[in-house]
């Protein structure tokens, strides 16, 4: 999440996670056991028979993995400053009640002054000449007239925005290289396990805490969020690797590594309370890297993401009541999944391929659709002119056919899944 004032877009309290092996106490102290350690802790024992308070002169040495990891990672995390253009006025109240009494006017503020409204992380991953670029969150740079980036040693450099896609919210920046040293790998998010330990390193609540890291495990490999576009619509679903790692205001374009230091996840958001308002802690999202790996390359080589679009408006056939599935739908009762297509828009790929309003798309390019979000996944992994398979009911008729997906999605388009 970026960090701005009043925290801005994305409201979380903070988390305190880390797993600390096993603990057990004696004489009301606790004594942790690290099978992680180097040459391993130390544990003093004794009497304090005097009734004195002493310090012991002990010394630990707990070269661990995770540190091995995040010394191996820390050099190449940014912070990433939103710089935006300063409000006519600094004068609040006479912006609210007009002019003071006394005939003074309000204070202007120069013209095209930028100043700082936010602030997130970012990853440097490539170096390629005298350019280095940054991955972060497309929230974290929305509506930036400029942007500068802190690196690791504290100095500070402008950025430029290559491309960013509001649908995978990520961005990538260039900056010179001059300063970069190292950039971050990326490691196989599909071969993550759940319960496997990772790291959280960002920027939370600003760049005062920069490269700050928290430590927790994934809780799933697979979670399915809502996601909206930039107008605020819900366009379905991402799928985002959930840890209890503390993810705070500021951690946003971050990266979330595994114990060999490479970048699994980009830290995007966490998740405060339910709908009902019931607060939680220890559920943070990032988007995996595998995702990112795809994304960041399309920005590099277009700026921008291309996707492929069936042209259709639709919803998931649970919404709809199992008395309109007979009545309307027609389906069969041996049909409990799938999505129903709401809308086909004119000269679309959908409409070419015969699918019409209140068919339900059962199977996509050969995978089965068991919630609506399958359908954006399942094209967004095809280019533009791929054909695809469907099966879908019509009318309570079986029927198959193929897609030729030569429609690119767009911003309308996308906000269509829903209506």
């Amino acid at each position: 999440m970026a960090q701005n004032n009043g925290f801005g877009k994305f409201v979380a309290t903070a988390v305190i996670a880390g797993a600390l092996g096993g603990g057990i106490t004696y004489g009301g102290v606790t004594y942790f056991n690290n099978s992680n350690s180097g040459t391993g802790t130390e544990l003093v024992s004794g009497t304090n028979k005097n009734g004195s308070t002493k310090v012991s002169n002990v010394k630990v040495n707990l070269n661990t993995q995770a540190e091995k990891a995040f010394n191996a990672t820390k050099s190449t995390v940014v912070s990433v400053i939103n710089l935006q253009k300063e409000s006519e006025s600094d004068d609040t109240l006479s912006g609210i009640l007009g002019q003071i009494q006394g005939g003074s006017s309000s204070k202007k503020k120069s013209s095209g002054e930028l100043e700082a409204s936010s602030e997130g992380s970012g990853v440097i991953y490539k170096k390629s000449g005298n350019t280095a670029y940054i991955v972060t969150n497309n929230h974290v740079v929305s509506g930036a007239n400029a942007l500068e980036i802190i690196l690791s040693d504290g100095s500070k450099v402008s950025a430029k925005v290559v491309g960013k896609d509001a649908v995978s919210d990520l961005a990538v920046l260039k900056i010179s290289s001059d300063k970069v040293t190292k950039v971050a790998t990326f490691g196989d998010s599909d071969n993550i396990k759940v319960a496997e330990p990772v790291l959280a390193i960002g920027s939370p609540l600003g760049s005062q805490y920069a490269t700050s890291v928290t430590q927790g495990i994934i809780s799933a490999k697979k979670r399915e969020v809502p996601q909206t576009s930039e107008s605020g619509q819900q366009i379905g679903n991402a799928t985002v690797i959930q840890t209890d790692a503390a993810i705070n205001p500021g951690n946003s374009g971050g990266p979330l590594i595994n114990f060999a230091g490479q970048v699994i996840g980009i830290n995007s958001m966490k998740l405060a309370s339910d709908q009902q308002g019931t607060s939680v802690e220890g559920m943070g999202f990032a988007i995996p890297s595998n995702e990112v790996v795809m994304i960041i390359n399309q920005l590099i080589k277009n700026g921008q993401v291309i996707r492929p679009a069936l042209g259709i408006g639709y919803t998931d056939l649970s919404n709809i009541s199992e008395e309109q599935q007979r009545s309307i739908l027609k389906l069969p009762k041996s049909v409990t999944q799938g999505a129903v297509v709401l809308k086909v828009n004119a000269n679309s790929p959908a409409k070419r391929a015969g699918l019409a309003k209140y068919d339900v798309i059962t199977e996509l390019d050969g995978t089965k659709i068991t919630q609506q979000s399958q359908l954006r996944d399942i094209l967004y992994k095809h280019q533009i002119g791929d054909k695809i398979s469907v099966t879908y009911y019509h009318k309570g008729s079986k029927k198959t056919g193929s897609i030729t997906l030569n429609q690119k999605a767009t911003s309308k388009v996308l906000s269509e899944a829903t209506k």
